[in-house]
């Protein structure tokens, strides 16, 4: 039976960004429950780098991660848009980021006419965030797994996690494993290994958000900025060819699972572009969905649990996780390995905090 000082269950982004940042500090396991690491929410993100995203309390964690997600952004741009219902929503945006340096600047109906051709009448107010960019999910994911050199098992669901006086004895489903420290990486599952171990969930819900593909007409410009309903009913961005990536920004509570997307959901963010935008919708050429998990206060959760077991928290990264990695990767390394004076407060996301 091998022996690890840490293992983590789960690969996608918070599993492999956390081995990356405890790399040379750890001999350290990754156990992967699919065929291969990602498969769920991180293969299946739309991701985009927004300061905005995620409040206040998740801005910090995202601004810090900029310098070492620059290799893998594209730039894309944001226009937060507001039609009458939707400028109070607006107001608090702006407000709510006034003093965290985050660059946003006030449209009129003719800003926003300019960068959208076709727009209906009625959206007449909106805000710029210019530093929004892409990320190339993908190519981050795999960077992190690279840089780990960890030791990854795939196909291996935790079945069984024992505390002993010497650390932990994992049952997996490709067999068994000992480690000092359990990270709980889980993300819609991460509940479900907290029972598994013996320790006190903490009440992390996966919801299902949903993304279509879309060919319309005209082609979408491939300089349009994402495109972000105030009141949060719709997104959108330009894909290759002209297509768009649209979602209804639903979320819906789910079982941990391998969700598909609704057809009603696709249908509700097509009517939701249309009362935006004149554009004929062509065809839906993809669709697909997947979990975002949140804690009760929809804050991550980074720490060791209160119990004095060697079990430790990485999860509840809602839709913020991949623009948050490399800051939330380094947080939680340090926090693990005991070091002090980071550049982020942990408080806010102890686990410790729903004791």
């Amino acid at each position: 039976m091998s022996r690890f000082d840490v293992a983590i269950v789960g690969a996608g982004m918070a599993g492999a960004g956390l081995a990356a940042a405890l790399a040379g500090a750890a001999r350290v396991l990754l156990l992967e429950a699919e065929d291969q690491p990602g498969y769920h929410s991180t293969g299946r993100s739309a991701a985009f780098w927004s300061e905005t995203y995620g409040g206040p309390l998740i801005q910090p964690l995202t601004s810090a991660s900029r310098t070492a997600l620059v290799p893998f952004l594209g730039p894309r741009g944001c226009i937060h848009i507001a039609d009458a219902g939707g400028t109070g929503a607006l107001a608090a945006l702006a407000e709510e980021f006034r003093d965290a340096s985050v660059p946003l600047h006030e449209l009129d109906r003719r800003d926003l006419e300019a960068r959208l051709p076709g727009l209906r009448p009625g959206w007449d107010k909106g805000l710029s965030e210019p530093t929004c960019a892409d990320i190339d999910v993908a190519g981050l994911h795999a960077a992190c797994l690279r840089a780990a050199k960890a030791e990854l098992v795939v196909n291996a669901r935790l079945l069984e996690a024992t505390r002993t006086g010497a650390g932990w004895t994992l049952a997996t489903s490709a067999g068994g494993f000992e480690a000092d420290i359990l990270v709980n990486a889980a993300g819609a599952w991460a509940d479900a290994v907290a029972g598994l171990a013996g320790e006190r969930p903490l009440g992390i819900r996966p919801y299902r958000r949903t993304i279509a593909q879309l060919r319309v007409a005209p082609a979408a410009p491939a300089d349009l900025p994402l495109i972000v309903d105030a009141l949060g009913r719709f997104y959108f961005k330009p894909e290759a060819g002209g297509r768009l990536w649209l979602s209804p920004h639903d979320e819906t509570s789910s079982e941990p699972c391998d969700c598909a997307p609704d057809e009603l959901d696709v249908a509700v963010a097509i009517d939701r572009l249309e009362s935006l935008i004149d554009w004929r919708i062509e065809a839906v050429e993809r669709k697909w969905a997947g979990l975002r998990s949140f804690a009760p206060d929809r804050l991550p959760v980074y720490g060791f649990s209160d119990s004095g077991r060697g079990f430790f928290w990485c999860a509840g990264q809602g839709g913020f996780g991949i623009q948050t990695a490399p800051a939330a990767s380094a947080l939680a390394a340090d926090l693990l390995l005991g070091r002090t004076g980071g550049a982020i407060d942990p408080v806010p996301y102890a686990a410790g905090r729903f004791a």
